[in-house]
Order: structure tokens, then C-alpha cells, then sequence
């Protein structure tokens, strides 16, 4: 059964909680959530039909950003990352007809934005570096895609460049 949108918040809000617990429980030097997917601007503007399920794109983003900061970060450090807006590359153009108003349509008008916060701990706890960012990449049709076939290319990459600047020169 395929659920309103109005109803997939709490369930949403239910899924960020398991997961989050998950990797509390397992010593996870990396840990990703984020805030209500409804307010995402992904979702936020789109007053359509279409079955839209934020955990099919947000727990990916999540994997990806715990496997690449656990290569960067030095031994003894975690990082707690909380994403608070995201839209995704491209969006939706309801007005080219009933078969393309479930396509996404990627142009460079349409660039991958990811808001965030972070926290950098040591093996102590105490906070090393934290903040808030906005990642865009107004220029992500120019460059060359290393995940050509993954429909989240776009804003994987944009996390990599933000791991690779933000943590990276440390970790020489």
C-alpha cells in the first residue's frame, strides 16, 4: 500500500530513528540523519501525485557519506552529519505531457544543492570543527561523472568535493 505523502513523515521519522540507533550501536565513526524530508525542497514545492519516498534517495546519500569520510577521517575521530535541505539534480516539468510528468528532466538550471550540518569529534569527544554548509555545483553537467549510472551521481559528487575540502588536507 502506497501511502499519501502527508502520511510518510512519521514513517520517514521512524526509519531515521532505527537507522541512527543502528549506527549508534555499532561504533559507527560516521553518522548521518537528517532533519523532516517534507520540508526539503525536494519535496517541499511539489503538490503533484507522484509516490515520492525520500528514504529511497536520502539512505544511499547517507552510505556513500559514511564510506567516504571513513576513509578520510584519522583513526579516533567521528563525524556526525545532520542533512537539512536537499534537491536533487534536475526536477520535474509537468507541462511536456501525462508521460513525461514522472521524468526527471536534468539541465543545468536544475543544479544539486545539499545543506548541512557537521560535527568533527576527537576520540575524547571534544568538538574539533563544526559548522554549516551549502554544497552546490552550479557547473555538474561540465564535469566528468565517476558514477555515470547511479541516478544520485550528481549529489554524491557534491559530497565528495565537501569531504575531499573539508576534511582531506587534514588527513595527509
Amino acid at each position: 500500500m502506497n501511502l499519501p505523502h502527508r502520511y510518510a513523515t512519521p514513517l520517514a521519522a521512524l526509519a531515521l530513528l532505527l537507522a541512527f540507533a543502528a549506527s549508534a550501536a555499532d561504533g559507527a565513526r560516521v553518522r548521518v540523519d537528517w532533519t523532516d524530508p517534507s520540508q526539503f525542497t525536494e519535496l517541499k514545492y511539489y503538490h503533484g501525485t507522484r509516490d515520492t519516498r525520500p528514504t529511497e534517495w536520502l539512505e544511499p546519500l547517507a552510505r556513500h557519506l559514511r564510506a567516504r569520510a571513513e576513509r578520510i577521517l584519522p583513526a579516533g575521530e567521528q563525524l556526525e552529519v545532520t542533512f537539512t535541505d536537499v534537491q536533487r539534480a534536475g526536477n520535474y516539468e509537468p507541462g511536456h505531457g501525462p508521460r513525461l510528468d514522472e521524468v526527471r528532466i536534468v539541465r543545468d538550471i536544475y543544479p544539486p544543492r545539499i545543506d548541512l550540518r557537521f560535527r568533527l569529534l576527537d576520540a575524547n569527544g571534544t568538538v574539533l570543527r563544526e559548522g554549516e554548509r551549502k554544497l552546490r555545483d552550479t557547473a555538474f553537467l561540465m564535469r566528468d561523472g565517476a558514477h555515470d549510472d547511479d541516478p544520485l551521481r550528481f549529489e554524491k559528487r557534491l559530497l565528495d568535493q565537501w569531504l575531499r575540502k573539508e576534511f582531506a588536507a587534514r588527513a595527509g
